[in-house]
């Protein structure tokens, strides 16, 4: 096949979505599949090992400059004819997802997207939450549109068939074991956090109020108002517009910036107890790392999380919002060393099955049935 593929950002290791695009891109390859990538956001630091990859004109978000606002363009146009695409894949349904789609219908070629951000709940943070019934109207005729919609877990899907979407199927997440391993855990690290004979609590995503991260001060505070000072380290990975109040407002924590590479594996690996009450996450990738890096985690009871929670009893769920049963249920992680080492078993054990390649296998196997549906003579 020849697969279009458009992703709003492309940058490697960015966030959960778009590790989630590069395995399936190298699914794709490895599988004699021919790829073009589109995106507004690439990275010039990027080895793309042969793929080729256009970078969109694009405008940073007045309010997030680390995601952008791209165009698709005549160029744009020129470049996916000369390609002559079999299917086209659409991780992002924003303006450009619009186009891409519009195209791929214009030439009747078959057209796949994947959810994986429940953008709409974002909006209630900002105060916009009467423009989410208009997000899902939107939403609602951008994937009822293409011939197949891939959703991270059941819970989402339900969420999706509930608004009227049709066609919607499971693509689940792997993870790389050889990359994510308890093994790369690091006492040169952790001394270099001050948290040597300490409970290290890891929190990893963006500092943005859609992942709840009121929360995570919250409990850093009844933390320190409790005793346990001296004996929990809070260790955020990430970034964000957020971080200079959550830097004043957690004068303990650490906080690493983001992290690629081995470095991001070695600092899951170097934690204790995951902690990510987000309730507006479609899969939580981070929470399967965390996992697949030997931290119990705990979080939101809305959301993707849970599913993992659920599905690998690696680690506890506590009531979204509610900063005294998340900071209950982190406490006794911490205190409570035969649950810790049960929850922890378990989640490495859930982690190992979650194959790249078998996830990934599903939504190969989708696509080419529909390019051979779109290619089969009239009548057959």
């Amino acid at each position: 096949m020849k697969i279009a593929l458009y992703s709003g950002t492309y940058v490697k290791d960015k966030d959960g979505a778009v590790k989630s695009i590069y395995q399936l891109v190298a699914s794709f390859r490895k599988n004699g599949h021919e790829l073009t990538v589109w995106s507004p956001d690439v990275s010039n630091r990027d080895n793309h090992n042969g793929l080729t990859v256009h970078k969109m004109p694009a405008v940073p978000l007045p309010l997030y400059p680390d995601y952008k606002i791209g165009f698709f363009n005549a160029e744009t146009m020129r470049q996916l004819d000369e390609f002559a695409p079999d299917i086209v894949h659409i991780s992002t349904p924003d303006i450009i997802g619009r186009a891409f789609l519009l195209y791929a219908r214009k030439r009747s070629l078959p057209v796949a997207s994947a959810f994986h951000t429940d953008f709409p709940s974002y909006l209630s943070y900002y105060h916009l939450g009467f423009a989410e019934k208009y997000a899902w109207k939107y939403l609602t005729w951008f994937y009822n549109n293409c011939d197949v919609v891939l959703a991270p877990n059941e819970s989402v899907r339900r969420k999706l068939l509930d608004k009227n979407i049709n066609n919607v199927e499971i693509w689940s997440r792997g993870i790389d074991r050889e990359l994510f391993d308890p093994m790369r855990r690091s006492e040169k690290l952790r001394e270099a956090w001050d948290a040597t004979g300490k409970s290290v609590i890891v929190y990893a995503g963006r500092f943005v109020l859609y992942k709840d991260i009121e929360v995570v001060m919250r409990v850093y505070d009844r933390f320190m108002e409790s005793g346990f000072a001296r004996s929990v380290k809070f260790v955020l990975i990430g970034s964000g517009p957020a971080e200079e109040e959550m830097r004043e407002r957690m004068p303990d924590a650490i906080f690493t910036g983001y992290l690629t590479g081995v470095a991001l594996p070695e600092a899951y690996a170097s934690g204790d107890i995951f902690f990510f009450p987000s309730t507006t996450e479609a899969f939580c990738n981070v929470a399967l790392e965390a996992l697949a890096s030997g931290l119990p985690a705990v979080v939101s009871d809305g959301g993707g999380c849970r599913n993992i929670i659920d599905r690998s009893g690696g680690g506890v769920v506590a009531r979204a919002g509610d900063v005294e049963d998340f900071f209950t249920k982190c406490r006794e992680l911490h205190e409570h060393s035969g649950r810790y080492s049960e929850l922890r078993s378990l989640g490495l054990a859930y982690a190992e099955a979650q194959s790249w390649s078998t996830v990934n296998g599903v939504v190969i196997d989708h696509y080419s049935k529909l390019v051979m549906q779109s290619t089969a003579p009239a009548g057959l």
